[in-house]
């Protein structure tokens, strides 16, 4: 099952408040960060053997790209938004 099916209800409703790209990337940080959540749980049964207040270091990692990947969709959030913003103070 896609992630379209799987979320669809969330789709539309981003979809609807905030238009189809600025939904989509909404939905998909939603997911990131949900998925960051869990993965945060699960890094504190993984701890690392050198370091034991810090996750395992493959756990490290994804949660360093899993957050670097949020800090991009929030960036085209803002960029679309400031686009709409203009576009709308021209016309």
């Amino acid at each position: 099952m896609s992630v379209f099916d799987d979320r669809k209800t969330d789709l539309e409703q981003h979809e609807f408040m905030m238009g189809l790209e600025r939904g989509r990337l909404a939905v998909a940080l939603d997911l990131l960060t949900d998925s960051l959540i869990m993965v945060g749980q699960h890094g504190v049964y993984c701890t690392s053997s050198r370091n034991p207040g810090k996750p395992a270091l493959d756990l490290q990692a994804v949660i360093s790209g899993m957050e670097g990947a949020k800090t991009l969709i929030q960036s085209v959030m803002e960029e679309l938004r400031q686009q709409r913003d203009a576009a709308r103070d021209a016309g």
